[in-house]
C-alpha cells in the first residue's frame, strides 16, 4: 500500500508516518511538508481551511492509495488527477479541506478525526475565561512595563470569580461539554444552547438548556463552542450582543465567523462589553487597520486552542487508525461521505 503523508509544521510527515506505520505492515510512505501554520490556512481551488496549493498534492499523491493529512487541499482537480486513491485520512474535527462531493464521485472515502483536540481546546477556552475576567493580561503587561497597578485592587477595576456566576456556553460538543464540567467544579452557574442537544442529557450533566435570546442576559459570561455552519454565521450579531448584560465577559476560542466582529470595538470603549477574549476571528490573521486593535479589556492570541503537542500525537493516531481499519477491509469509524459506498470506484 502507497500512503501519502502529507503533514505541515504541527502534524508532521514523519508524526503521520510513524503512526501509520504502527497500523499498517510495510507500507510504501511519500512525505509531503505543508507550510501551514507558519503560513495562514485559506482557501484552495474550492476548499475552505487548506494549506499548500493543489499541485504540489497533485504532484505528491501521484500512484497513492491512502492519503493522511491534516490541511492538504483535496479538490475536484486534486481528485481528477489521482485514479489510485481510495481514502483521505483527514487529521481535524471536520474535513473542510476535502471537496466531499468530489471525492464521493471518484470513489475516495474521507474520514475526519473528532475530538482530537477536545481537551485542549477546553483546556484553553478555561483559561481565557479566567484571563478576562480577572485582567491577567493587563496586570501582566503593566508589570513589564515597571508598573505597580496597585490600583487593580481597587473595587471598580477588580474582575469577578467564577464561582456564583453565570456562564453561558454556545453549543455542547466535546470541547463546550469539557468546558461545562470544569466550570461546574469551579462552582459556576453553567447555562447551554445548543438546540441539537438533548435537554435531558443536559439536565443529567448538570446544567440548564436554555434558549440563546434567554441566555444572554442572564450571563456575565458567554463562551463560543458551536461550529461554523451557514445556520451559526454571524450566530452573535448586534441585536443579541446587545442582549448581554453591563460588564459581561465573550470569550471565542471556536470559529472567527460565529461572531459579527463590526459591533465590538464600540462595546468594548462604552464598557457594555467588559472583556473580550479571541483565538479566532473573522479575518485571520487579522489586518492592520483591524478595528479592534487597541480597544480595551481584549485579549488576542492567534488561534492556539487546540494547539498541544498531544494534540498533534492524537490526531495523526486517529487518522492512522482509519488506515488500519481501511487495510484490513473494516468499516471507516469517523465517515465524512458515507455515499461513497454506493458508489461505482
Amino acid at each position: 500500500m502507497r500512503v501519502l503523508a502529507a503533514g505541515d509544521n504541527f502534524v508532521g510527515p514523519d508524526l503521520l508516518e510513524t503512526a501509520v506505520r504502527s497500523q499498517v505492515d510495510d507500507p510504501e510512505v511519500g512525505k509531503l511538508k505543508l507550510p501551514w501554520p507558519v503560513e495562514p490556512f485559506g482557501p484552495v481551488g474550492g476548499v475552505e481551511e487548506a494549506s499548500g496549493t493543489e499541485q504540489q498534492v497533485i504532484e505528491a499523491v501521484e500512484g497513492a492509495e491512502v492519503c493522511v493529512t491534516q490541511m492538504a487541499p483535496f479538490t475536484e482537480r486534486v481528485f481528477a488527477a489521482a485514479p489510485s486513491l481510495k481514502l483521505v485520512a483527514v487529521s481535524r474535527g471536520g474535513p473542510v479541506n476535502v471537496d466531499l462531493a468530489a471525492a464521493t464521485r471518484a470513489g475516495v472515502s474521507v474520514t475526519y478525526a473528532p475530538g482530537r483536540n477536545a481537551a485542549a481546546a477546553a483546556e484553553y477556552a478555561v483559561g481565557m475565561i479566567l484571563a478576562a475576567m480577572r485582567r491577567i493580561p493587563d496586570s501582566d503587561s503593566e508589570l513589564k512595563r515597571g508598573e505597580w497597578r496597585g490600583d487593580f485592587y481597587a473595587y471598580p477595576e477588580t474582575g469577578i470569580e467564577l464561582e456564583g456566576s453565570t456562564v453561558g456556553l454556545v453549543g455542547y460538543g466535546a470541547i463546550g461539554s469539557r468546558v461545562a464540567r470544569v466550570l461546574r467544579a469551579f462552582g459556576a452557574e453553567v447555562l447551554v444552547a445548543d438546540p441539537y442537544t438533548d435537554p435531558d442529557k443536559l439536565r443529567a450533566d448538570g446544567v440548564e438548556p436554555v434558549a440563546l435570546e434567554e441566555m444572554l442576559p442572564r450571563c456575565s459570561v458567554v463562551s463560543l463552542h458551536a461550529r461554523l455552519t451557514p445556520e451559526t454565521k454571524h450566530l452573535l450579531d448586534a441585536d443579541r450582543l446587545a442582549l448581554l448584560p453591563e460588564g459581561a465577559v465573550l470569550v471565542n476560542t471556536a470559529r472567527g465567523g460565529l461572531l459579527d466582529y463590526r459591533p465590538l470595538p464600540g462595546l468594548l470603549r462604552d464598557g457594555k462589553l467588559g472583556a473580550l477574549a479571541l483565538d479566532v476571528y473573522d479575518e485571520e490573521p487579522p489586518p492592520p487597520e483591524w478595528p479592534l486593535h487597541g480597544a480595551p479589556n481584549l485579549i488576542t492570541t492567534p488561534h492556539l486552542a487546540g494547539a498541544t503537542r498531544q494534540t498533534a500525537h492524537r490526531a495523526a493516531g486517529i487518522v492512522a487508525a482509519e488506515v488500519g481499519r481501511y487495510a484490513r477491509g473494516e468499516p471507516a469509524a469517523h465517515l465524512a461521505n458515507p455515499d461513497v459506498l454506493g458508489s461505482e470506484t
